[in-house]
């Protein structure tokens, strides 16, 4: 059986953290190396161009990933879930390169960057596919946003320690009123996220599913659900007068109401993150981050 080629790529983007850092030489090095090479050409996000002091123009996120086949995101984690977002809308792929250390996304560290890249443009790299949600947040029948994520959906009260009760229905059939401190929907990917700290499962990122995990429940025997990728996850707010917020991968925040609905399904795009050959194995990253030891 013949070996399906794989592909080349050519049009480079580039995005950086650009706060809370002074990476701007090392991204600076980077670009200049990736337009040293005959074959791939580097197209810097605007706000990465400032950043490095580029004479030439960036180009905002949108244009970036339409111009590009391939994106290298320079920072962390967080870097790359706001990256994911864009991406995914447009399957570009995506190479994570972290500043400090490893991620669970961005597993390539700084000291191996350029020997990733010449693996990945040579093709020897293998692609994750990623399964996103969908989150669509409803008041009062009226859609008022919807936006893909990659990670988790948090439904939280603000300061008051008080509880608050969520209603929840799956593929319209009724579950159970949680009363906790909030609830955390997420991908397999975002597993490994608030959710691992909650309480809930890992799970392998390449799975298809949802993890619906409360957070510090008032009941004990409300545990964290794993669910089908085909199922549909409606969360109403039953709390009246309470500060509540819905937060999208960490960083987008809104505002609730009491009858505000969220429905949550599996998006229809895919995140394809590139895994250069030699890069760590999730189960590497695991034993790293959480600190779990090696082989014995």
């Amino acid at each position: 059986m013949a070996t399906k080629r794989k592909k080349i790529f050519k049009k480079i983007g580039l995005v950086a953290k650009t706060h809370g850092t002074n990476a701007s030489a090392v991204v600076r090095r980077l670009a200049r190396w990736i337009d040293s090479r005959r074959a791939q050409t580097c197209i810097l996000e605007e706000n990465t161009a400032r950043f490095i002091g580029s004479k030439k123009p960036g180009v905002s996120r949108e244009d970036l990933v339409r111009r590009t086949d391939l994106v290298v995101v320079v920072g962390g984690d967080g870097t790359l879930l706001s990256m994911a977002r864009v991406a995914a809308a447009r399957s570009t792929s995506l190479l994570g390169i972290n500043l400090g250390s490893l991620g669970f996304l961005t597993a390539v560290p700084l000291s191996q960057q350029r020997r990733s890249l010449e693996a990945v443009f040579n093709g020897r790299y293998t692609i994750d596919q990623r399964m996103m949600l969908t989150a669509r947040l409803s008041r009062r029948g009226r859609r008022l946003q919807e936006l893909a994520l990659l990670n988790d959906i948090v439904i939280n009260k603000s300061a008051l320690a008080r509880i608050i009760d969520l209603k929840i229905r799956v593929d319209g059939q009724a579950i159970t009123t949680y009363k906790a401190d909030g609830l955390i929907l997420s991908t397999p990917t975002g597993s490994t996220a608030y959710s691992m700290s909650a309480g809930g499962p890992i799970v392998y990122p390449n799975l298809q599913a949802i993890v619906i995990t409360p957070i510090c429940p008032h009941t004990l025997t409300n545990r964290p659900l794993v669910l089908p990728d085909t199922s549909r996850v409606e969360v109403r707010l039953e709390t009246p007068d309470e500060d509540v917020y819905l937060t999208l991968d960490g960083q987008i925040g809104i505002p609730l109401q009491r009858g505000d609905v969220l429905t949550v399904r599996r998006a229809r795009g895919w995140l394809h993150l590139i895994q250069p050959e030699g890069s760590s194995t999730f189960f590497e990253v695991l034993r790293r981050k959480l600190k779990w030891g090696g082989d014995r």
